[in-house]
């Protein structure tokens, strides 16, 4: 009589499942709000592994919320039209005809991409933005220098992200706001995402890029910081450029009642998957101190 030996592959996804049950149980009806960046939407392999991530999450009893970016692609917009585009510390200055621009593709094409990707991997997703039900009221942000029609969240009404998680479906949240006169602004989707995980009591909230995380010195991944970490590697030059404004997000999103954030790669297939599910994660992980 021969005997039977699995499939090692079979063997290796039970194992996996078996790693992933105690997160399933630990996250069960918590919301994750999950940022995807514009530049990880370019490849479109990732973009239909990031929407299989995002049903799965739904499926097994997860709320998620996405907010997206679109910068390149707002850039590539105005340079259609002939619009000089200009940052001012990593913002656009957007005056009336870059935020007709940006609203288009945010809330136009990007976000209802992003809500048939969805669609394909056999999930419902509705594509809002921060506009809709007065979901986000923003003031401009002041500063050195005018950047035009760029917001700050003030404040944040859940109530139309609470009906369609409610419903089963999954909101898209492109990152345009308005403000106390009824004007529409520009919103740093990151701050944006980190608005609503606060507003929301988000268990987890992502930020999606294109790059592994905070490396340091020797370039190897920082799995897991503190605030007074974070402090200490950008006193040191190892933290710096974009990647400051991103973990100020994070500090003031685990500050604001997040349990936790985490910076990782959009581009590496199934990224989100392994942070969540498996104890080694695959980004760097924000706590308090």
């Amino acid at each position: 009589m021969t005997d039977y030996r699995p499939d090692p592959a079979l063997l290796a996804k039970a194992e996996t499942l078996s790693e992933a049950l105690p997160y399933l149980q630990r996250y069960a009806n918590s919301t994750f709000v999950v940022k995807y960046g514009g530049h990880a939407m370019g490849d479109p392999d990732a973009a239909e592994d990031f929407a299989e991530d995002v049903v799965l999450l739904k499926a097994v009893g997860i709320n998620p919320i996405v907010v997206h970016g679109g910068g390149p692609q707002i850039g590539a917009a105005l340079k259609a039209q002939g619009i000089e585009s200009r940052f001012v510390n990593g913002l656009r200055v957007t005056d009336a005809a870059t935020m007709k621009v940006a609203e288009m593709v945010l809330s136009g094409s990007i976000n209802k991409e992003i809500v048939s990707w969805i669609a394909a991997e056999g999930g419902r997703a509705v594509g809002i933005s921060g506009k809709d039900g007065r979901l986000v009221t923003v003031s401009k942000v002041l500063g050195e220098h005018d950047l035009g029609f760029v917001g700050e969240p003030d404040d944040v009404d859940t109530r139309l992200l609470d009906t369609i998680s409610r419903a089963g479906m999954i909101p898209v949240v492109a990152p345009i706001g308005v403000g106390p006169d009824g004007q529409t602004y520009n919103i740093n989707a990151d701050t944006m995402a980190g608005a609503l995980a606060i507003a929301t009591g988000a268990e987890r909230l992502f930020l999606l890029t294109d790059v592994p995380g905070v490396l340091d010195q020797d370039k190897r991944l920082v799995t897991d910081l503190t605030p007074a970490g974070i402090a200490k590697l950008q006193g040191e030059g190892t933290i710096y450029g974009g990647m400051i404004p991103k973990l100020q997000t994070c500090i003031d999103a685990v500050e604001g009642g997040v349990d936790a954030a985490v910076i990782l790669d959009g581009r590496v297939p199934h990224a989100m998957l392994v942070e969540i599910f498996t104890k080694q994660g695959a980004g760097t992980l924000v706590r308090r101190d």
